[in-house]
């Protein structure tokens, strides 16, 4: 539970005057506004971050609206139909091929997140299942919307997924500068890369796969997000669907999940992260230097460039991975089978591993 501090009086602005309505609007406007600018300044997972800002500004400034759980759910299904869209054929066919080597990272790199948990939680001060969550390897959107099915904070979770990926998205660029790989041409693949060939009947059939998993998720852990993932990956392998995410799309979803979470912060909220975010990133950065260590010895393993292998393993942000490889002329399918499969691992031992952080930790009190 946070601490709330006593006031001796009301703030003396505060959203909460404001008709419900403006509230809303003023809500999408700036969230929306927001998130554009950070994608135009190329801010990792831009449509996430903005609305979440915006709306932990609100949160603070006492703002009565609160999202619907169902809009809520609804964006967690389609991060999951998201995530189904890398599962091609293409991609599992390079997993087959070094099946047993990225097995192996999958399981160290977890491992070490694990770790990174326990000690965020003995002694960052973070509640053990928020900091088991919040240093998960996965997409870092699909953490946090698991981490609100199993009880962990998702707004510290949020905050400490969130802080990691742009260490990792910026320490990835530096990696890739100091190589001195190639780069290409990063705006060809920032506007829609993952999406092409967007006709009415296949975004239909995403619609409809993300309100039918949804629908029928019911008490299934994190169902919202898993059962639309498996759904759309059966049917895309299968030819029958060609998943269509259009950007209007994931801006609204990505911006519900950030406004849902944005707006259960307050000022006590703030305080209790703000004193932490030292420890968060010293976590972020010892969980990559950790991972790029590994990366090394399983580049020499692989007999393997450095890069694309880093690239790999680095803890969270497949699609920003992704378009770091290819600007790089790095080996793209074994990064994204690489991130693909860590986070199928990360999505179904992530309640397991929570468990034992809060376990260890317990046993370390």
């Amino acid at each position: 539970m946070f601490w709330r501090p006593a006031l001796s009086r009301p703030s003396s602005f505060s959203l909460d005057h404001l008709h419900p309505l403006l509230q809303w609007s003023l809500l999408i406007l700036l969230a929306g506004s927001a998130g554009q600018v950070f994608k135009y300044f190329h801010v990792p997972a831009a449509l996430f971050l903005g609305p979440m800002l915006v709306a932990i500004g609100f949160g603070v400034c006492g703002a009565s609206v609160r999202l619907n759980k169902h809009v809520f759910r609804l964006g967690q299904g389609t991060v999951g139909v998201l995530v189904a869209h890398s599962m091609t054929m293409g991609v599992l066919l390079a997993a087959v091929h070094s099946w047993h080597v990225m097995v192996f990272a999958t399981l160290l790199t977890v491992a070490l997140s694990a770790v990174v948990g326990i000690g965020m939680a003995r002694w960052g001060g973070i509640q053990s299942s928020t900091a088991a969550w919040g240093t998960s390897p996965g997409a870092a959107s699909a953490m946090v919307a698991m981490s609100e099915d199993y009880g962990a904070d998702s707004r510290v979770v949020a905050t400490m997924q969130y802080v990691r990926v742009v260490c990792v998205v910026m320490i990835g660029a530096l990696v890739s500068r100091l190589i001195g790989a190639d780069a290409g041409g990063t705006d060809a693949h920032s506007n829609d890369a993952l999406l092409q060939g967007v006709n009415l009947l296949n975004l239909s059939l995403s619609l409809l796969v993300i309100v039918v998993g949804v629908a029928f998720s019911g008490r299934i852990p994190a169902g919202a997000l898993l059962v639309p993932l498996l759904l759309g990956g059966a049917l895309q392998l299968s030819g029958l669907l060609q998943i269509t995410m259009p950007t209007w799309l994931l801006a609204i979803a990505y911006g519900a999940i950030g406004s849902y979470i944005g707006l259960r912060f307050d000022r006590a909220t703030i305080h209790y992260v703000w004193r932490r975010l030292p420890a968060m990133i010293v976590g972020a950065l010892l969980l990559i230097l950790l991972c790029a260590i590994s990366a090394w010895f399983i580049a020499q393993m692989m007999d393997k460039d450095f890069l694309s292998v880093y690239l790999a393993t680095s803890p969270g942000g497949l699609d920003a991975m992704a378009i770091i490889a290819i600007d790089t002329h790095s080996d793209v399918g074994f990064v994204l089978a690489m991130q693909t499969l860590r986070l199928f691992g990360v999505i179904v031992t992530g309640a397991y591993i929570a468990r034992q952080v809060i376990r260890v930790t317990q046993r370390l009190a």
